[in-house]
């Protein structure tokens, strides 16, 4: 059984009892939950615990979400196989990996150096050829690639930094977790020519989005 394998029981079950249990019924996102090999994109040390419904620690002071949030983030998403993403805070890449199967391609902004070099080649490795990774401010977007059909913002963010809300095309979704340090609330932006509809999610708790739209490093 190849390491890419090893665990898909365990994915199967992640899917049955913590996601679509709680209600996620995008057959799209489940599948793409199963097919995700979670445990490649996390230290060796916490592989054990990879299909458990929790955060773990990815180092840097970096996590990797808990499968459920995963899933309801990327399904409110609501992408098309079309689509073109921008993720701000490529984290373990986890997310991106399972943004690249339901989407053409995916733009993953990280800012930590080590996080960055460590993802871009966990992501090669494991052939996701349609994910592309930078090093840079994710509160500044990725201007030289917009507009986005979708954006999803996976670090806590005091609000949408306008810089990135002005690269959603017409018709395009954003969701991220806005609040404050210790607290957050998913919010759902769908941009309607001028007009950005706003809806609110589930309650949540991400590290915080640093840079200079985002919370200063001391802050955070």
């Amino acid at each position: 059984m190849t390491e890419r394998n090893a665990y898909q029981k365990e994915r199967l079950r992640m899917v049955e009892t913590q996601l679509r249990a709680r209600g996620l019924r995008d057959d799209r996102v489940l599948e793409a939950m199963a097919r995700v090999p979670r445990h490649l994109f996390i230290p060796i040390m916490e592989r054990p615990y990879a299909y458990e419904d929790r955060a773990l620690p990815i180092g840097e002071g970096q996590t990797i979400s808990q499968p459920f949030m995963v899933a309801i983030m990327t399904e409110l998403l609501d992408l098309g196989p079309a689509d073109k993403v921008l993720e701000i805070g490529t984290g373990s890449g986890y997310q991106a990996a399972v943004l690249s199967l339901l989407s053409r391609e995916v733009h993953t902004v990280e800012r930590v150096p080590e996080l960055y070099e460590r993802t871009t080649t966990v992501l090669r490795d494991a052939g996701y050829e349609n994910v592309v990774t930078y090093l840079s401010d994710g509160t500044l977007g990725l201007p030289e690639e917009a507009p986005f059909d979708a954006i999803l913002i996976t670090a806590a963010a005091p609000d949408i930094p306008v810089p990135i809300l002005e690269q959603l095309d017409d018709g395009g979704r954003l969701v991220a977790p806005v609040g404050s340090r210790y607290g957050q609330t998913l919010i759902r932006i769908h941009r309607k020519g001028d007009l950005y509809d706003k809806s609110y999610s589930t309650p949540c708790v991400f590290v915080p989005l640093i840079g200079r739209h985002g919370f200063s490093p001391d802050s955070a």
